[in-house]
């Protein structure tokens, strides 16, 4: 199965906290974009009892990674099954790694071949980064994981004290947001990003750098400007 049309598709290479989900969110609602969060559909799969939510679960039960082949599957299914080929889809959290950038190419030439894919790498000091997700607050129901803030300077704080402005949910501190974890976070995902940024470079792959240390307001005018002439 090919695709007929052209299709776009943003990758992002940030680090956690640098805002990519909550920029891909803004141009869900905004630019009618759609958003593959590979962590969301992990969870999907698992909680549908497909044969790759099977193979994922006993991965991350078994303390394993999950492989490489997994998420590349997992991804492909997805882009097989999307009904709108000419949306651009912005992608979240994939490709983590060289080895899934290579497969990830070899499945867009071979089943999708028309399209234009574009590199966006988000900058931001680890400093901030540390504030960031050391302050960062998430909506307790599974269906909406809406992302907020306790810092004023972000524009993202909830209406109300430690609740969901969209679902009115209660809002929480993800367990793995804490400063020593926040650091060996930041620490593994140094180590693949100079690898995945010379990969791109290599295969000719437009690379885009946006400035984020600043509101996600601010930030999303930045990616507009610097992005929309460029897709599609």
């Amino acid at each position: 199965m090919t695709q007929d049309k052209q299709q776009g598709i943003i990758i992002f290479i940030a680090p956690p906290g640098a805002g990519k989900g909550s920029i891909s969110q803004k141009c869900v609602k905004e630019l009618g974009w759609e958003q593959l969060s590979t962590g969301n559909l992990c969870r999907k799969n698992i909680e549908k009892g497909t044969e790759l939510g099977q193979k994922i679960d006993f991965a991350i039960k078994s303390g394993r990674l999950v492989s490489d082949d997994l998420i590349v599957a997992m991804v492909r299914d997805w882009f097989l099954m999307s009904q709108d080929k000419k949306k651009t889809i912005l992608l979240d959290g994939f490709p983590r790694t060289v080895p899934q950038a290579m497969a990830f190419k070899d499945m867009i030439e071979t089943d999708f071949p028309l399209t234009k894919v574009l590199i966006v790498q988000l900058k931001v000091s680890d400093e901030e980064l540390t504030k960031r997700l050391t302050s960062r607050l998430t909506c307790s129901n599974k269906n909406c994981q809406e992302v907020y803030s306790v810092l004023e300077s972000s524009g993202m704080v909830p209406q109300e004290p430690m609740q969901c402005d969209v679902c009115q949910s209660r809002l929480m501190q993800r367990s793995d947001d804490n400063i020593d974890t926040v650091r060996d976070r930041l620490s593994n995902y140094h180590r693949h990003e100079d690898d995945l940024l010379d990969y791109y470079s290599s295969i000719s792959l437009p690379i885009v750098q946006i400035n984020v240390e600043n509101s996600l307001d601010k930030v999303f005018d930045q990616f507009k400007s610097k992005i929309g002439a460029q897709v599609l």
